[in-house]
């Protein structure tokens, strides 16, 4: 009984136990079920929360804040609101480099908001570059106007105005950051807006010069008997009337608007933003401009459209600057009418701006500077015609003056000399040719013009010939050119005065080459008879024909420092030429008195 009791109650628990076992089966269902929801709901939530986050983000990006939007559509472009439109422009520029499809998730590039609202900011772009190239295409020429409204920014009778354009590029450059942007966004607006600048400063420009030029040549003290002289720098404003050479006129032209072209073109590469490297560091106030995609900057190293842009960059300085150069080669040629000589001070200084030409940003004005140096040149090259009308002896007044310029340039020299040394030659190269033609204008007196002149630059320039080594080559040259000339005068004048005495040598001289000696005497006209005759008249009044001989060296020598030299040297040459005489003679009349090499040196000496 107490077994079947067990059993039963054993059963019962196992049936308890079934039932229990059953309950938490079911149990564990339900909480497996309610976390698997309880996961499910809370990664929804995490999702919401990041996907709440991301559209924030990209609504930044869609989003217009009011006040760039009315900057942008509507906005002054005053000095005053320039901060408040670069601000506008840097966000619009951002705002549609992010939404450009390499800055942007490729899920969102398609999304049809991204693309209305890039669109949108295409458009917006569109009406803010289109607003702002029409107000800068209208302020270049009201900028310019009133400076040429205002007499006082230029030369006025008896006042030389230097041009001074400081004030105005101020005023451009609180425009220069508006400029890149508009480059950024629309690169095709640039080109109207440098025709517009470009146009207006050119009329500036020649304006400017044309006055300064005219009131050079009407005020300047400049004559043709005045000396040119090659001048430094020339202060601003300074009264007319202080240019007393024509050469000093043409300085004070190329003074005045050299710099200021060549700042006008290192201005115009960075104000109009064209990519190109520039060597100097002027005009830093763009260094500040931003570099945002598309905008150019002063860079050292040239990017791939650096060749294309300083072609575009030359067609603007070539709209810029064209027509000043009728200012500059009216100045040279009034200068060469009023002294042809003038040329010579005049392609110094326009070498030694050559020389001081490395910006490659500024190529008109190399231009300009080489076709002023081929004018003059030019010019220089026909100084003969003008004087042909006048007896050609003495020293050319362009020989001393070459000294002057040659002092002048080696004061100015910094750095590599190259370029001066180049002038040197094509200075003196043209000098020694065309007096070689002077001298050719009446041959008789050739050798004394050239021998006067050499003379004369030899001693100009035997001061520097000694420290520059270029001037020391033609100075060399000179002396060569010097001994060349009196050798033949001195021979001529030998010749005139003992020609039957040198001819009867010749013919000996001739005679020995088809017979012995001994024989001579014998021929027709080559007795001692003949010989005694020769003598007496060559040498009969010896005095009388030596004087004569001095006196024709003298005759037409301007530079009488040079006579004493030039007659010892036809002392030396005649005693050379009566020695070989008599050594001819004492091989075929051996017998025969002659007077003495001592003899005929006593008698040169008391006179």
């Amino acid at each position: 009984q107490g077994l079947e009791v067990a059993t039963i109650c054993v059963e019962d628990m196992d049936e308890w136990l079934g039932i229990f076992n059953i309950k938490l089966r079911h149990m564990r269902e339900d909480i497996q079920s309610i976390e698997w929801r309880n996961n499910r709901l809370e990664m929804q939530s995490v999702s919401n929360v990041a996907l709440g986050e991301e559209l924030d983000r990209l609504l930044v990006l869609l989003q217009i804040p009011p006040e760039y939007e009315v900057s942008l559509t509507g906005g002054s472009f005053d000095e005053g609101n320039m901060v408040k439109n670069i601000e506008a422009c840097e966000w619009l520029t951002s705002a549609i480099k992010n939404l450009e499809g390499s800055n942007l998730d490729p899920c969102y590039a398609k999304l049809r908001a991204v693309r209305e609202k890039r669109a949108e900011f295409v458009l917006l772009k569109c009406t803010f570059v289109r607003r702002a190239s029409e107000f800068l295409r209208n302020y270049f020429p009201s900028l310019i106007d009133s400076m040429l409204n205002d007499k006082d920014n230029f030369t006025q009778k008896g006042l030389l105005q230097r041009p001074d354009h400081a004030d105005m590029r101020y005023k451009c450059r609180t425009y220069a950051r508006l400029l890149q942007f508009i480059k950024s966004l629309d690169k095709s607006c640039m080109i109207p807006l440098r025709k517009a600048y470009c146009h207006s400063l050119n009329l500036l420009i020649r304006r400017e010069a044309r006055e300064y030029s005219n009131e050079l040549r009407n005020s300047s003290k400049a004559s043709k008997s005045s000396t040119p002289s090659f001048e430094g720098p020339a202060g601003a404003n300074q009264p007319a009337g202080i240019a007393d050479s024509p050469a000093e006129a043409y300085s004070k032209m190329i003074t005045a608007f050299i710099p200021l072209l060549v700042d006008e073109s290192l201005f115009l590469a960075h104000f109009m933003c064209f990519e190109v490297p520039t060597s100097d560091g002027s005009d830093s106030d763009e260094d500040s401009t931003p570099k945002t995609s598309g905008s150019s900057g002063s860079s050292a190293k040239p990017s791939n459209n650096s060749s294309a842009d300083l072609g575009v960059l030359n067609e603007c300085l070539q709209e810029m600057l064209d027509g000043i150069q009728e200012d500059f080669y009216a100045i040279v040629d009034w200068a060469f009418k009023l002294d042809p000589l003038s040329c010579i001070p005049m392609h110094g200084i326009t070498d030694r701006y050559i020389a001081g030409q490395k910006t490659e940003v500024a190529g008109y004005v190399s231009v300009l500077l080489d076709d002023l140096e081929s004018r003059i040149t030019i010019l220089f090259s026909r100084v003969e015609k003008y004087e042909r009308n006048v007896k050609q002896v003495g020293v050319v007044p362009y020989i001393p003056r070459f000294s002057q310029l040659a002092a002048r340039m080696e004061q100015y020299i910094t750095g590599s000399r190259d370029l001066v040394d180049q002038a040197y030659t094509k200075i003196v190269t043209i000098m020694f040719v065309t007096l070689e033609k002077i001298a050719q204008v009446e041959p008789k007196y050739a050798d004394i013009v050239l021998l006067e002149n050499y003379a004369a630059f030899q001693h100009s320039l035997y001061d520097l010939a000694n420290v520059v080594p270029t001037l020391a080559k033609y100075y060399h040259q000179a002396s060569e050119a010097y001994e060349q000339a009196c050798s033949r005068h001195i021979n001529l004048v030998i010749y005139i005065h003992f020609e039957k005495l040198f001819q009867f040598a010749r013919k000996i001289e001739e005679q020995m080459y088809n017979m012995s000696p001994e024989e001579i005497a014998f021929q027709v006209g080559m007795s001692k008879v003949d010989f005694r005759k020769m003598l007496k008249s060559s040498l009969t009044g010896l005095d009388k024909t030596i004087t004569a001989m001095y006196r024709k060296l003298q005759k037409n020598m301007t530079a009488e420092e040079l006579l004493p030299s030039l007659w010892e040297k036809c002392k030396k040459e005649f005693l050379d030429k009566y020695t070989t005489f008599l050594k001819l003679i004492a091989k075929i009349y051996p017998n025969e008195t002659v007077t003495s090499v001592n003899e005929m040196r006593d008698i040169l000496a008391n006179l």
